[in-house]
């Protein structure tokens, strides 16, 4: 088979259809670009999960004065024999292998902490007892935070337990929404793309039917003439793949490293270059084998007449 003559056919047939090749580029760049965002928006899920999972405390807030739960008594604090008591519990054999250390703060030291963030006029009225003496324990396996909180729920001086992990939750679930609404939009672009690619060849192919008739009658195969249809496509998808592979270098290296890098502190692991090689030959190898397979099934009927 001649690569030569196989090209020339494939430019061809893209020359011949200039305006339906262009709107197969534009639709497999925009498609390929969504299912690149989606692929970098789920890593950069994925990256906040494993850092604020192998960060995030559970803490144990102890009774304070202004405290009104059940296992405390009004206007009293915690009593020493009470926090000991917690504090036994975490040094006990059963929960010692879930926990990787912890701490201990006062009341006067949690008041102290907070005089530094609370506004003047707010910290001239507030008084150390009103703060909970606090135990802020790091767990071996963040999922394993459900133990500590049975461990310690309606025990006396404890006034509740709370996974800090769970204020991060919503964000994560809005996250992965946006990251199924994305996929969404991507498949349907795909599937756009897909069709558009199968009218291109047929365009192609009715264009060249005569040609395709003195091809069968002198004996050639069904490889022969199917293959420059089907690079006919893929080369068109190629070029909506690099397109979208510019796009997905450009949202990491403009939009996260020179924007929201310095405008989000409190995510400090972003996807990066790295994860961008991952996606982008992931890309390429869906456009042209979305590509191939639509050009493929395109031309059979014009096989079979």
């Amino acid at each position: 088979m001649r690569f030569g003559l196989i090209l020339s056919e494939a430019f061809t047939g893209l020359r011949r259809n200039a305006s339906m090749v262009i709107s197969v580029i534009l639709v497999t760049f925009v498609s390929l670009t969504f299912v690149g965002a989606a692929m970098l928006m789920q890593m950069q899920i994925g990256k906040m999960q494993s850092y604020w999972a192998d960060r995030a405390q559970v803490a144990v807030f102890m009774c304070a004065a202004s405290s009104n739960a059940p296992t405390c008594v009004a206007g009293e604090p915690a009593t020493q024999d009470q926090i000991d008591a917690v504090k036994a519990t975490l040094d006990g054999q059963a929960l010692a292998p879930l926990i990787r250390d912890y701490t201990f703060q006062t009341s006067d030291q949690v008041f102290e902490n907070a005089k530094q963030q609370l506004p003047d006029d707010i910290a001239g009225v507030v008084t150390a007892d009103q703060f909970n003496a606090t135990f802020s324990i790091n767990l071996v396996d963040q999922s394993q935070s459900d133990v500590i909180a049975e461990a310690f729920s309606g025990q006396n001086g404890v006034e509740a337990v709370t996974d800090q992990l769970q204020y991060l939750e919503p964000l994560f679930q809005a996250l992965t929404v946006a990251t199924y609404v994305a996929v969404g939009i991507a498949g349907l672009m795909l599937i756009a793309a897909v069709l558009l690619i199968a009218t291109t060849i047929r365009l192609s192919a009715f264009a060249r039917r005569k040609e395709l008739g003195i091809m069968r009658l002198v004996g050639a195969s069904n490889r022969f003439i199917q293959t420059p249809f089907i690079v006919e496509g893929v080369l068109a998808a190629l070029i909506g793949s690099a397109l979208a592979s510019v796009a997905v270098w450009a949202i990491v290296g403009v939009g996260v490293n020179q924007y929201l890098r310095d405008r989000i502190a409190f995510i400090t692991s972003w996807v990066d270059f790295a994860d961008v090689a991952i996606v982008i030959p992931l890309l390429i190898v869906i456009g042209i084998v979305l590509a191939a397979l639509s050009a493929s099934f395109a031309i059979r009927r014009w096989l079979r007449a």
